[in-house]
């Protein structure tokens, strides 16, 4: 007689935030697949729905509120965490029937918690986890986290009263973990933390055994390490690296990307050039050497990639403050740019500060800093008609009806995904799909994204 399996309690996942927080939500639900819990595409069919909160903005915590308000609407058992978990009696307060509450990488108290609500049913017969563990990107891209918390106490952050000071993996641990994601198809990884560059600082960069030899906790040594991977078909992932802190040990990476064992791109968190306002920030204001280094590493590395996002609006910011910063953008010429309007957050330190920027002007200059900085990239884009260049294949679509060619979204090197450009192709043939890296001719360019053919 058949042995009947029992069906095992659903779980559905509501991911809000940052990178960082995806990954945390990666974890959880891995942790609970290998439990035995299934995974649930919607309320109606989900046993309890996890909300992974994001607490960084006060509109950050609106959308929190209103995704853990929808989820109770539409399923009413809902365990939440994340970085609004810290604010168990808001939540409480306004949706008392909730489950439970646990804050930013609670991952123990979040699997208690959903045991608790609905018991994992237990089944040897069924192998729950695939290699990798569970995604909710893409396969062929993969989040890498490397540390939690921050050091810094920047003015208008709250992330190290939610996530503590700079707690750094060991290095044969990340190392290991991006081993096992390249072997289960990741093409690109993408290295997250709060501040990249201050990976192993909290352990005085403690070396490891990996591969029979010593490597440091440090950005440099991680980097030339995750350099050396190669997929099953012998071919170099790209290893991005963001939220990196201008340090001086970043220009010891840049040789590194100019060798093709780091993908030309860096996500560094400017925030403002204006000296005044970086110390109100309580950031380093060193824009100048900054202006001096971005170009040493042109020099390095012609074809590197510098995506930042700069805060308008901050208080105390004068119009020569903002000034200052669109001239230094001019010097700068990065390649990919976000801005902020500033936004007061319960708890920082900045909302006390003298100087209130009124909404319209905070407005009009993020008009006027997305106007310069667009120009800038469509500058820089159009100098890349012309040029044969790789591209990672993001989605690829449907026959046209009529000639039946097939057209697909990809990116190039300079390209993150969901904050940057895309590459749009044309006639890419029959066989292709996500994942797939090859070159393409440029042919096009607009403000943000490009358009070309493989070549």
């Amino acid at each position: 007689m058949a042995t009947k399996i029992p069906d095992a309690p659903k779980i559905g996942m509501v991911s809000l935030g940052c990178p960082k927080n995806l990954v945390d939500s990666e974890r959880i639900l891995t942790k609970l697949r290998s439990d035995g819990y299934q995974m649930s595409a919607d309320y109606a069919g989900a046993d309890v729905v996890l909300v992974n909160t994001c607490g960084f903005l006060d509109s950050a915590k609106e959308e929190s509120l209103e995704a853990i308000g929808e989820a109770m609407a539409e399923n009413g058992r809902v365990i939440v965490t994340g970085c609004m978990g810290d604010e168990a009696d808001v939540i409480r307060a306004k949706f008392p029937q909730v489950l439970a509450v646990t804050g930013a990488h609670q991952y123990e108290q979040v699997v208690n918690a959903v045991h608790d609500a609905s018991p994992p049913i237990p089944n040897a017969f069924v192998d729950l986890v695939p290699e990798g563990g569970l995604k909710l990107t893409p396969r062929h891209y993969s989040y890498l986290k490397i540390s939690e918390g921050c050091n810094h106490r920047c003015s208008f952050c709250i992330i190290p009263s939610i996530r503590g000071d700079l707690v750094s993996r060991r290095i044969d641990a990340v190392l290991r973990e991006a081993e096992k994601l390249v072997a289960a198809g990741t093409k690109e990884l993408l290295v997250i933390s709060q501040d990249t560059s201050a990976y192993g600082v909290d352990t005085r960069h403690e070396p490891r055994m990996w591969k029979g030899r010593e490597v440091r906790a440090h950005m440099t040594d991680m980097a030339r390490e995750l350099g050396q991977l190669r997929t099953a078909d012998g071919v170099a992932p790209w290893v991005r690296l963001h939220y990196v802190y201008p340090y001086p040990h970043v220009d010891h990476v840049i040789p590194l990307m100019a060798e093709g064992l780091l993908t030309p791109y860096l996500d560094i968190p400017f925030q403002h050039a204006s000296p005044s306002v970086l110390k109100a920030m309580k950031r380093p204001a060193n824009e100048a050497k900054v202006l001096d280094r971005i170009r040493k590493w042109r020099d390095i590395c012609p074809d590197i990639a510098i995506r930042s996002s700069f805060v308008v609006g901050f208080p105390g910011e004068t119009e020569a403050d903002f000034q200052y910063l669109l001239d230094w953008l001019d010097e700068a010429q990065l390649d990919r740019v976000g801005a902020f309007r500033f936004e007061p957050v319960e708890g920082a330190a900045a909302n006390d500060l003298p100087g209130a920027v009124p909404e319209e002007v905070k407005e009009e200059r993020y008009q006027r800093i997305m106007e310069k900085t667009a120009a800038i990239s469509a500058a820089k884009l159009q100098a890349k008609v012309g040029r044969v260049m790789p591209v990672i294949l993001d989605e690829v679509g449907e026959p046209d009806e009529e000639d039946g060619s097939i057209g697909a979204t990809a990116r190039s090197q300079a390209d993150a995904p969901e904050i940057d450009g895309n590459v749009f192709l044309r006639d890419v043939g029959e066989g292709r799909k996500a994942g797939d890296m090859f070159d393409v001719l440029i042919e096009d360019a607009d403000d943000h994204d490009l358009y070309g053919v493989p070549a």
